[in-house]
């Protein structure tokens, strides 16, 4: 089918089908809004979110006490990414496909990227390591299960296996969002961070933020882990979770609306401006 006869047979005229323009707007608008944040709202925002995904990890830990099944607490853990979803708040691992496309659609800087980048992912740590103190003294009976979770990560040696993990890892939360970013129904997009949380957390994948609360909080229950030990396995987690995020979902969907991409452009929609505070 051709592009004239698409346009004919859609509502719109753009080169690509409805449902994929209004999404491809939706994303441009909402990574835009992301890239004009202040920084106080880049990092209230990520604390926020290192706050909520806790409670996933709460539940996580308190099913996997009772039931020592890792499905179940996946399931369990889905909780923290609907209260990411439903606050508005949101994980380092979340902002690869809406602020890269709206970077390459002009409406923001290399700077309010990076920006954005960092100060989420600091404030995600910050936000989770607070929150996974207040879970250890809360819930002493959960301190061996959550060593044997850390020791899951920082134990393992690093190789293909430890890094195809991450890379799933990464792209998991990455489809998680597009895949809310595709429909207007709120039941669907809970159904996808249940998805969402039920493969990364049932299948042990490896999640920078998130495997970092486990970690934390067996430090903080008296576990012989180290923060030296915690940073070499973050180091190569987060790049894996980079990768997987842009190459196998952002880059993708960059490919796919690369039409509208070179419309929005070259209409000058795209203000490429903002300020840093």
């Amino acid at each position: 089918m051709n592009d004239e006869r698409r346009r004919e047979l859609g509502d719109s005229d753009a080169p690509v089908e409805d449902e994929i323009h209004e999404s491809f707007t939706a994303i441009v608008e909402e990574g835009a809004e992301r890239l004009q944040r202040t920084t106080r709202v880049v990092l209230t925002t990520g604390f926020a979110g290192g706050l909520e995904i806790g409670l996933g990890v709460m539940g996580y830990l308190a099913v996997l006490h009772e039931t020592d099944s890792h499905l179940l607490a996946g399931l369990a853990f889905s909780v923290g990414l609907i209260a990411l979803y439903l606050a508005h708040s949101e994980l380092f691992t979340e902002n690869f496909l809406l602020p890269i496309t709206a970077l390459i659609a002009r409406e923001g800087t290399v700077g309010q990227l990076v920006r954005l980048w960092v100060g989420t992912l600091l404030s995600n740590l910050a936000g989770g390591w607070l929150f996974m103190w207040l879970v250890v003294q809360a819930f002493p009976q959960w301190h061996t299960v959550l060593e044997e979770s850390a020791r899951h990560y920082v134990d393992a040696p690093f190789g293909l296996q430890t890094a195809v993990l991450a890379v799933i890892g990464g792209s998991t939360i990455t489809l998680v969002t597009r895949m809310q970013q595709g429909t207007d129904s709120d039941p669907a997009k809970i159904v996808a961070a249940v998805v969402g949380g039920f493969l990364l957390s049932g299948l042990q994948l490896f999640h920078s933020i998130l495997d970092s609360l486990l970690v934390f909080g067996a430090i903080q229950a008296g576990s012989s882990i180290t923060y030296g030990q915690w940073l070499a396995w973050f180091g190569y987690t987060l790049l894996f979770n980079v990768i997987g995020g842009v190459v196998l979902v952002t880059a993708l969907r960059l490919v796919r609306t690369a039409d509208l991409l070179q419309r929005r452009r070259h209409d000058g929609t795209g203000t490429g401006t903002g300020t840093a505070s």
